[in-house]
């Protein structure tokens, strides 16, 4: 049986997969372990997907690691969460070091614990050099609040006289989002059987194709990756445009 890699074409291998990394907690169910075991294996997981994506030579990672919706979770399970973080950041730093991944956040970082946030801190200036790849973790994020201080920033602008109201496009308010540095997702990706965005780069996701599948996040790895990439290759991205517009171009 031949690998999943040999049906992947690498020159149209997508720049930037956005990731719902869903169904930990469901996962841990299933097996009758707690669901910090699940988020914890869910950091395995995010591992070997990590280290496939370099593999095929994706550039940006982003994934939805903690919403600001998640604080309203039992406060058991947000504190394993946040401890997870601190722990798992520190840890996996050597591990991106070496693969010439940079770490980036996205999200209001003044919430978290300082644990976590020295975690963070620390990786982030460790992975500064790295050129290869860059891991955006989603942390007490929402894209509502995101498009939210956007607006605000603009306003802001507008009334200090910096910015005519007329002046405010697509583009510009690109520039105000927490992603202004990213190119936009080619690939949403989410786990777990749900099929909803749940609050995630609602703005950046306008023209992304967005790919569901049952696994829980614990169990996907290099094959689901590489699944959802074939799929990914398989479809017609058209941007507004016709199907005979789209393949005149590519003549």
């Amino acid at each position: 049986m031949s690998d999943l890699i040999d049906q992947i074409d690498k020159t149209k291998t997508p720049k930037h997969i956005a990731i719902i990394m869903d169904g930990n907690g469901r996962w841990a169910k299933q097996k009758g372990l707690d669901r910090s075991l699940g988020h914890k294996e869910g950091i395995t997981a995010l591992h070997k997907t990590l280290e496939a994506a370099n593999e095929i030579g994706v550039k940006y990672v982003t994934v939805y690691t903690f919403s600001t919706e998640n604080w309203n979770r039992p406060k058991e399970e947000v504190e394993a969460l946040m401890n997870l973080v601190s722990y798992s950041v520190r840890l996996e730093t050597p591990t991106l070091v070496s693969s010439g991944t940079r770490l980036e956040c996205i999200g209001d970082l003044s919430r978290l614990p300082k644990a976590a946030l020295e975690s963070i801190e620390y990786c982030k200036r460790e992975t500064a050099k790295g050129t290869a790849a860059t891991l955006i973790l989603a942390l007490n994020y929402s894209s509502r609040w995101e498009i939210t201080k956007a607006a605000q920033d603009l306003a802001r602008k507008a009334a200090n006289g910096e910015i005519r109201p007329e002046d405010i496009d697509a583009d510009m308010f690109s520039q105000h989002l927490a992603t202004a540095n990213y190119p936009e997702p080619d690939l949403l990706i989410r786990t777990g059987g749900e099929q909803r965005i749940s609050n995630y780069l609602l703005w950046q996701i306008s023209y992304s194709e967005l790919y569901f599948c049952d696994t829980y996040w614990p169990d996907f790895g290099r094959d689901e990756l590489f699944k959802a990439i074939i799929e990914y290759q398989n479809r017609e991205r058209r941007f507004g445009k016709t199907s005979a517009q789209i393949q005149a171009e590519q003549v």
